[in-house]
């Protein structure tokens, strides 16, 4: 009987260890991810500016993107539901903070 609790009690402690685990690798890869996204457009700022200054008179200018369409007046996509859905429930669970979970709401509300 000793050796099925120890058993047990060891398969509890290495399932708390994974969850916890893979939980810290979630968030340092968002805040890597974060940390990515912003040093990219930085330097894609920093490339814009440098190839605007270069750019010889007879050249047209360069014109940034048109803006992408609005969403359908109908509302928000069923995807992005699902998404906030998943996110709610990983704030429910502890797995997100309350500013996280902002952040990448707005991030899938697109603002």
């Amino acid at each position: 009987m000793g050796l099925l609790r120890g058993m047990a009690r060891t398969a509890v402690v290495a399932g708390t260890a994974s969850a916890v685990s893979g939980r810290v690798q979630r968030r340092q890869a968002n805040k890597f991810a974060e940390k990515d996204a912003a040093t990219a457009a930085k330097q894609q700022q920093a490339y814009d500016a440098q190839v605007s200054q270069q750019q010889p008179a007879y050249e047209q200018p360069v014109y940034a993107q048109p803006a992408p369409p609005p969403p359908a007046s109908g509302g928000i996509s069923n995807d992005a539901i699902q998404q906030l859905k998943e996110l709610a429930a990983l704030k429910e669970q502890g797995i997100l903070t309350e500013q996280e979970f902002g952040v990448q709401k707005a991030k899938i509300l697109g603002g």
